[in-house]
């Protein structure tokens, strides 16, 4: 009688796959860069504006547009000045969902929808990982400023952020953060 082979794997078999999965990546996410040099990145600046009820409020951010660069964001990083911030570019529109591992600075973080409108603020934890601050619907950016920052300038959501990404940037008018 020749031997019958079956396409589907036994379920023991997928559970010993998805736990040894689950442990891999559990050593690879956390374990692995507790032993990593702990350099923050340094990437290209450029301006970014918010409108509120309080007023217009320049900022100098660091631009994360890749993979990559918003993996690692504010990671390492021991102080930031009070103007300055790191806009997360996603690329598309998403339900972006942030957490804060090796992240040392307590954040805002502020969710903004395609047309630059403010979708929801959110409060980063330094090094919490779960749960993760997300957003309130789908996404084109993320703007990490200085825990506080909102709140003391009256940010909100609903209020307006300018930057070349939102297509509301006219290079013209706008000037550099004072």
């Amino acid at each position: 009688m020749p031997a019958q082979f079956s396409a589907k794997p036994s379920p023991m078999l997928l559970v010993k796959f998805l736990v040894s999965l689950a442990l891999t990546w559990l050593w690879a996410g956390l374990l692995a860069p507790m032993g990593a040099a702990q350099t923050p990145q340094s990437l290209e600046t450029m301006p970014l504006i918010v409108e509120s009820e309080n007023g217009t409020h320049h900022f100098t951010v660091e631009f994360a547009n890749d993979p990559e660069e918003r993996s690692i964001g504010l990671m390492f990083r021991k102080e930031m000045p009070e103007d300055h911030g790191m806009l997360f570019d996603m690329g598309m529109p998403v339900r972006a969902s942030f957490w804060m591992k090796n992240t040392d600075l307590p954040l805002d973080l502020i969710f903004i929808k395609t047309d630059g409108t403010i979708a929801n603020i959110g409060t980063g934890v330094p090094h919490q990982i779960s749960p993760p601050v997300q957003s309130r619907g789908r996404v084109l950016g993320v703007l990490e400023l200085n825990e506080g920052t909102a709140k003391k300038l009256g940010i909100k959501p609903g209020d307006r952020v300018l930057h070349p990404i939102f297509n509301n940037w006219d290079s013209e008018k706008e000037t550099q953060p004072k």
